[in-house]
């Protein structure tokens, strides 16, 4: 599949009184992608703590993580249904999920496939507000995903300020990075989008970056959101002239749809004006011959 068209979401978090509102909203959204005749469609990270307003949101934020993470089962159902019925790809935002221990809480983003099969990528560096108030703890694998366009990794938000991550995806084949967030602040939001724009340069991939807008002001850490979705290519001449394919307007609800082209960005790792991924390897060397030098 040389040319495939992908979605990317500006949820709007707000209060709701049922779950039946949280469904209707979800599918709503994957039915829109699905009539713009997406591929795949990208969620951000921790939309579904919409879900906590269904819940006494006086309780400790970290209770409340748990009675969210009882819900995933249902919400993986949900998608899976959505992602089989419309024959599509979705990165479904996050989620808390249990570890195996039955009581540790991870950050996680399922990935769906068109047949409904799905796989997860969790969070591997937690910010503070996870680790500190929440509890949150991180997980060490990145996993490489297989599809019909190409292989595909996911650093969720924070996890994108690590070029490292992307790096190894990018060694491993993947053309497209997924990067499902929630950030605050226009500080917050451009430390994302900022580091999001240069792994795509970095790795010559295509990075597709979801964002949470809207508010739940009795919700710790959500209570204000600040972002802006957006579709990000290499910057050379077949691409885009700023390297942004597609982006939406600032704290709007609202879905960015582009087209990717597959083989373009196969090529430019061959015969681009400059070829970082392939040249990164003697920056690797140089690292390993670094001498600390004092001078008194």
């Amino acid at each position: 599949m040389d040319r495939i068209r992908v979605a990317s979401l500006q949820y709007f978090i707000r209060p709701i009184t049922s779950y039946d509102q949280f469904r209707d909203q979800v599918v709503g959204l994957v039915e829109t992608a699905a009539d713009y005749k997406a591929h795949l469609l990208v969620f951000p990270e921790y939309f579904t703590l919409q879900l906590l307003t269904l819940e006494d949101v006086r309780r400790p934020i970290r209770k409340q993580i748990h009675t969210l993470a009882r819900q995933r089962d249902r919400f993986v159902e949900l998608m899976s249904g959505l992602a089989k019925t419309h024959g599509l790809y979705i990165a479904a935002g996050t989620i808390p999920a249990y570890g195996t221990d039955g009581d540790t809480i991870h950050n996680e983003c399922s990935f769906f496939g068109p047949s409904g099969a799905h796989t997860s990528q969790s969070k591997i560096h937690m910010t503070r507000f996870e680790k500190e108030e929440w509890f949150v703890q991180s997980r060490n694998e990145l996993r490489i995903i297989e599809t019909e366009f190409g292989r595909v990794a996911i650093t969720i938000c924070y996890d994108v300020e690590f070029p490292e991550l992307a790096r190894a995806a990018a060694r491993e084949g993947a053309l497209i990075l997924l990067v499902p967030s929630c950030t605050d602040d226009r500080h917050a939001f451009l430390r994302v989008r900022y580091c999001a724009q240069a792994r795509a340069i970095e790795n010559q991939m295509y990075v597709v970056h979801a964002s949470t807008v809207g508010s739940l002001p009795m919700v710790p850490a959500v209570s204000l959101n600040y972002g802006v979705a957006s579709i990000l290519t290499p910057s050379d001449f077949p691409f885009s002239r700023d390297g942004i394919l597609a982006e939406g307007i600032a704290n709007q609800e609202t879905m960015v749809i582009g087209e990717l082209n597959m083989k373009t960005v196969l090529e430019s790792r061959d015969s681009g004006t400059v070829l970082p991924l392939r040249d990164s390897q003697a920056s690797a060397d140089v690292k390993k011959a670094i001498e600390v030098v004092t001078l008194a």
